[in-house]
């Protein structure tokens, strides 16, 4: 009995703790609608800044509660100046294209704050009233832990009080039912909005400062507090204050048990527990459908054929690749080998996100299974360069498909967080089961064997094969397939009338995407010589995603062009100091200039051109 009210109590602090966070992510996407990836950096950002206030003042209970809402308020200050120089600007814009310019702000902090505080992490020397315990049924319980069970539950009534007993609540309240119809009464959408992101601000803020006393500042803490945010926001249901307080007290109290009852679950235990409850209840705990002002579908325009000039443009592309190991060093080459696998993982996704109207943040599942499937192949089944490049696809497409008769049901943030929540299940199998993937040390010694083994053979391979499977996406999009699916996109009810079949037609897409993606995964398992579990982690589903929409979801020359600008982009940013704040910048003005991207921008300059010729 002790071991389980001690466990309980131990959860209800994480869950207080959590909270916090997820709060401040809900009420900005309830309004906003906006999937602020940057939430992550404004909780380590106040973990720092109180780390700064805190460690000057006096070590008193009355000096910390000021330095802890001193940090909230200035950390809801960044997060209106954030939401003034850039989000204003997007909020027309597809969910997706805003959350790669946050994701552009993540990168930039990181090395803001890497500057600013420098890489060692950032204690506060705790003083005896907050080392102290209390005494709860005989056991002795951390004074502070006890003092966070209380924020949380604090937090959420002065919320609900400001939610529903103001008028700025109510404002806020009816701009996330109807925010066109705000307007229309003549409320300032851009004063409201502003306010609104300043307070998840100051939340995530909030969170970052109370939590310092517990661990550190560190460089690493926002993605992985970003991350347990979504999915307590998602499994609560996006827009309920109630339903992330639900979420929250489930996921702290489950992982508080799940660390000492069965410590191996425990990297992937929110993302079970978000499986679950979305495979059951779509929409979260006590979500409602969210009905934006415009939707991802009405953004996108139709995708069409290339002219001929494009076209030409194109050839003359691949002959110049096809050439470049003739003029290029061996590290360029690398270089082009990575970009050319790039290219067919981009495509992959966007043949989801484009006609598909599927976003996924876990994609890098399928890459991961791909490169496994060929490394078993090696290992296991004594197979070739050709065994493993056939069982890739097979082995991913096959898993896509299963997966996605969980997935294709959903939509929006929904459906890409389900993804996510798999594609972790993926990667913690990988990095757990060692006995069959190696675990961190990954599978070694698969470089082909034979001619494959130049670098420039094994260069002229992966274009071939990355270029044909992106072509045959290409093949795909234009025909019947690909219109049916692009006409359940815009308009399921209409096709639904006209006898499409929307769940099939994305379960197949879903399947065809992962098999692209795990052939991918192959040839970059061969080029590399090696497989690790970080094939399926979060970044490298993060980096296909950013390739997609830096390229833009409007033409189908948007992921190629998109994954060769980010790879070339990242190596050659790579050795050069702060790259992160000089690729975050990038990325955060290329959407700013480009909002359909560099391949959509293209496209839409040449439209202009012709229109105007005689």
């Amino acid at each position: 009995m002790d071991f389980f009210l001690l466990q309980l109590l131990t959860g209800l602090a994480s869950a207080s703790s959590l909270f916090l966070v997820a709060a401040g992510l809900t009420v900005i996407f309830g309004v906003t609608r906006v999937v602020n990836f940057a939430h992550g950096s404004l909780f380590m950002l106040g973990a720092y800044i109180a780390w700064s206030i805190l460690s000057r003042l006096p070590r008193t209970p009355e000096h910390f509660a000021l330095g802890v809402l001193a940090t909230a308020l200035a950390t809801a200050a960044i997060g209106a100046l954030l939401e003034i120089a850039l989000l204003r600007r997007l909020y027309r814009a597809p969910e997706l294209l805003q959350l790669l310019a946050t994701f552009g702000v993540v990168l930039v902090v990181q090395d803001a704050a890497l500057w600013f505080w420098g890489p060692v992490d950032l204690a506060i020397s705790r003083p005896p009233w907050l080392r102290g315990a209390i005494e709860i049924a005989g056991l002795r319980f951390p004074f502070y832990d006890a003092v966070l069970i209380a924020v949380g539950p604090a937090v959420l009534g002065l919320l609900l009080l400001l939610f529903h007993r103001t008028r700025w609540g109510l404002l806020v309240r009816a701009a996330t039912q109807d925010r066109d119809m705000v307007a229309a009464l003549g409320v300032n959408q851009r004063v409201l909005y502003t306010s609104v992101f300043a307070l998840g601000a100051g939340l995530a803020g909030l969170g970052g400062a109370l939590a310092l006393p517990q661990g550190s500042a560190n460089l690493q803490m926002d993605l992985a507090v970003v991350t347990d945010a979504f999915v307590v926001v998602v499994v609560g249901g996006m827009g309920s204050l109630g339903g992330a307080f639900l979420a929250a007290l489930l996921i702290g109290v489950l992982q508080a048990f799940g660390i000492v009852l069965l410590p191996k679950i425990t990297l992937v235990l929110v993302f079970l527990v978000m499986a679950a409850v979305l495979v059951l209840r779509p929409h979260g705990l006590l979500g409602r459908p969210q009905t934006a002002a415009r939707s991802e579908a009405e953004a996108l325009a139709p995708i069409r054929p290339a002219g001929a000039a494009l076209q030409a443009a194109g050839l003359a592309s691949l002959a110049l690749a096809m050439a470049a190991p003739f003029v290029v060093g061996p590290y360029l080459l690398t270089v082009l080998t990575e970009a050319a696998i790039a290219v067919l993982f981009a495509a992959s996704l966007h043949l989801m996100m484009g006609p598909g109207g599927m976003a996924s943040f876990g994609h890098a599942a399928w890459f991961g299974i791909g490169a496994y499937a060929a490394a078993f192949a090696t290992k296991a089944l004594g197979g070739g360069l050709a065994t493993g490049l056939l069982l890739a696809p097979l082995a991913a497409g096959t898993m896509a498909l299963v997966i996605g008769w969980f997935v294709v049901r959903m939509s929006g943030v929904y459906l890409a967080m389900l993804t996510l929540a798999f594609a972790q299940i993926a990667w913690a199998v990988s990095f757990q089961w060692v006995e069959v993937t190696g675990g961190d040390n990954g599978i070694l010694g698969l470089w082909p064997q034979g001619w494959a083994m130049d670098p420039r053979a094994m260069y002229w391979l992966a274009l071939a094969l990355c270029v044909g499977g992106a072509l045959l996406l290409r093949r795909i999009l234009f025909a019947p397939f690909g219109f049916a699916l692009r006409a359940t996109r815009d308009s399921p009810l209409r096709a639904a009338a006209i006898g499409l079949d929307a769940p099939r037609l994305r379960l197949a897409a879903f399947a065809i995407a992962g098999a692209a993606a795990g052939l991918s995964g192959a040839v970059f398992a061969y080029a590399k010589g090696s497989v690790f579990p970080t094939y399926m982690a979060i970044p490298h589903s993060v980096d296909a995603l950013v390739a997609v929409l830096l390229g833009g979801v409007q033409t189908m020359a948007g992921p190629i062009v998109g994954a060769v600008a980010f790879t070339v982009l990242q190596s050659w940013l790579l050795t050069s100091e702060f790259w992160r704040f000089k690729l975050g910048l990038l990325i955060v003005l290329l959407v700013l200039a480009f909002p359909g991207g560099i391949a959509g921008a293209a496209a839409a300059a040449w439209n202009r051109f012709r229109r105007y010729q005689p």
